[in-house]
């Protein structure tokens, strides 16, 4: 790594610290956003005081002791809270299993309402079944109001349309790496099971939503069939408000890179492109035009909700908990759901419960796997073209990942095999030349630093020699370094994978924890990242003198290049072990390739070709021809004036 090199990168570095700082938020933003967080918070407040108003009337009525005057009083004051609906607020809660090769999806009577899913080949940080998420921690049901009445469906029982509580979908055995895939889907049709959740307020009011499950499948296509809503509702209303929130559990052990730093909501407006909250910190949108899905994204799994048509507008809000061992985040979508004039509604709609795996996403074409920070443009496309299919081959014939980094590591330095190749004969050329440019230097003294320039980059010239000519090769190579830092932490198929002493790929490696926190770094020591570092330092020393880094011309170069592989010891130490093992071993073959170019280079031969190229006369350009007639014009006109 050349000077020129360093002081790009550092350029680079001090360019992103300016442009956090000024697009920081202002005081009257950061005020807005509160305002609207604590109007949130006041109304999810008015939420819990209903429904605990709700459950003390149904508590009262399930005494067995209440005298029956009691019990119609009971039944007077569910009818001043609920209306119509008051018949569906007593009830026994039941559970409904509908179940495929990936997940367990269990159904509730109450609220008629997804109660919690479970991905099967997956587990949680600590050995546990992953639950995506479970119980009272998730809200979920149409909201809207009727006789001048708030009505929350999550309040009330539903019938199912089946007796039987374990649903359980059939079919072909799936092969490794075919899991959820459509394609494999469409070749090998398995059964599917649907259940059936209807609310019957009387008088021909009714709510349904229809749950239905296929095999090796990710999706789960939920139906909401409506039916007399505008009687109670008032022929105004052209809307109902479809609430989905949930507090997020922790599946991931919780690191300064990990979980919490890579969880938010994301959204897609209908024909446009993907967005989502700002990561790592409590924010809340509205979403004023068509939706087509918003997503609960977490580091490696996603519950994501998808509408047939759109959804017309909404609002949503992610409330971060960056202490909690055991929730994330509290994320929330309040979307809207049309009502026509008809008098019965069908909307359809999916949800998506799975992977955050890009050939798993982008089968959809929905724009979901734009959910993976895979980097912007050039380096998303080296993710999505040349890293990740080369990934997905190697797992396709291989269980270690370790071995599997290993590859990618040759793989990706044969595809800059050139680049690198390039880069070392600049270099070559350079040291070679070192002698004879101090010499040219000498004769100019310092107050002649201009003119000293000139005469050096005039004998570049009539040697051949570009002293750049380094840097592009390595600039093309950068691509890949910024790859593969967006590809390793967001790498599902590395998560759990255990390499050497590296339980979790997908994580920092600690070998030993420390008894206090070092600012920065943390309180545990990655072998991979001190390794990764002692091996920079040494290619920097390395390429020092094989370049001639860090000489007089700029004295506080070499310790600027030493500082960068400290500065890379405390920003990854953090990170995915997997990335810090990618660039130990980048870091070890790029020795390699240096050892091999210098015995197979003949850099005497190398010095005679410039030798030779500086007899040949210079060919000037005719735009260097009138540049210089120019010049000389120019000069020739200032002496006159004189």
């Amino acid at each position: 790594m050349d000077k020129n090199t360093i002081t790009g990168l550092v350029l680079i570095f001090l360019i992103l610290i300016t442009a956090s700082y000024l697009n920081r938020p202002s005081e009257k933003e950061l005020e807005k956003a509160k305002l609207r967080s604590d109007s949130i918070a006041m109304v999810e407040a008015a939420k819990i005081a209903d429904q605990k108003t709700s459950k003390e009337i149904l508590a009262a009525s399930g005494t067995s002791q209440v005298a029956k005057s009691d019990t119609n009083a009971v039944q007077n004051e569910l009818t001043k809270l609920y209306g119509v609906f008051s018949v569906a607020a007593k009830g026994e809660e039941k559970f409904i299993t509908l179940e495929n090769n990936l997940m367990k999806v269990l159904l509730s009577t109450k609220g008629g309402r997804i109660y919690s899913v479970e991905l099967k080949d997956f587990k949680r940080y600590n050995g546990k079944p992953l639950v995506l998420f479970d119980g009272e921690n998730n809200k979920f049901g149409l909201n809207f109001f009727s006789q001048n009445k708030s009505i929350q469906t999550d309040n009330f029982y539903f019938k199912p349309s089946v007796t039987t509580t374990d649903l359980k979908v059939t079919g072909t055995a799936v092969p490794k790496g075919k899991e959820g895939r459509e394609k494999f889907n469409k070749e090998n049709q398995g059964s599917s099971e649907s259940v059936s959740m209807k609310l019957d307020a009387g008088n021909g009011v009714v709510i349904e939503y229809v749950y239905t499950l296929k095999h090796n499948s990710y999706l789960v296509d939920f139906g909401i069939h409506t039916s007399g809503l505008k009687n109670i509702t008032g022929a105004n209303t052209e809307y109902v408000n479809f609430l989905w929130s949930v507090l997020m559990p922790r599946q991931e052990q919780m690191s300064k890179y990990g979980e919490s730093s890579k969880s938010t909501v994301f959204y897609k407006f209908d024909k446009d492109a993907v967005d989502k909250l700002d990561f790592g910190k409590s924010s809340n949108k509205s979403l004023s035009t068509k939706v087509k899905w918003v997503g609960f994204k977490q580091q490696f799994f996603s519950s994501v909700l998808i509408a047939g048509q759109s959804f017309p507008n909404g609002q949503i809000s992610n409330q971060t908990r960056d202490t909690d061992s055991s929730y994330v985040s509290l994320m929330t979508a309040d979307l809207t759901i049309p009502l026509d004039t008809k008098g019965s509604e069908v909307f359809s709609s999916q949800f998506f419960f799975g992977p955050n795996q890009y050939n798993v996403l982008n089968q959809y074409d929905l724009g979901m796997e734009e959910q993976l920070a895979l980097g912007w443009t050039v380096i998303g496309w080296v993710n999505k073209w040349i890293v990740i299919p080369a990934f997905d081959f190697l797992h396709r014939y291989i269980s270690n990942y370790g071995l599997i980094i290993l590859l990618l590591t040759i793989y990706i330095k044969l595809l800059t095999l050139i680049f690198t190749y390039k880069s070392y004969i600049s270099h070559a050329k350079m040291r070679i030349l070192k002698p004879e440019i101090e010499e040219i230097q000498k004769k100019y003294p310092e107050d002649k630093k201009l003119e000293s320039q000139q005469a050096v980059m005039a004998f570049y010239k009539k040697v051949g020699v570009n002293p750049m000519g380094g840097c592009l090769p390595l600039l093309l190579q950068f691509p890949f370094l910024i790859a593969m830092f967006n590809f390793f932490p967001i790498s599902i198929e590395l998560r759990q994978q255990s390499f050497l002493w590296a339980h979790d790929l997908s994580s920092f490696d600690s070998i030993a924890t420390l008894p206090f926190t070092i600012p920065f770094y943390g309180n545990h020591v990655s072998l991979f990242c001190l390794l990764m570092t002692i091996t920079n330092i040494l290619y920097v020393k390395y390429n020092n003198e094989m370049t001639g880094a860090g000489t007089q011309q700029m004295p506080g170069m070499k310790t600027m290049m030493y500082m960068m592989p400290v500065m890379f010891l405390f920003i990854f130490n953090s990170y995915a072990s997997g990335l810090s093992l990618y660039y130990f071993l980048s870091l070890v073959f790029t020795f390699v390739q240096m050892y091999v170019f210098k015995k197979l280079i003949d850099e005497d031969k190398i010095h005679a070709q410039m030798k030779a190229k500086q007899k040949v006369p210079v060919t000037k350009s005719k735009f260097q021809m009138r540049l210089e007639e120019m010049s000389k014009q120019q000069a020739l006109n200032d002496k006159r004036r004189k």
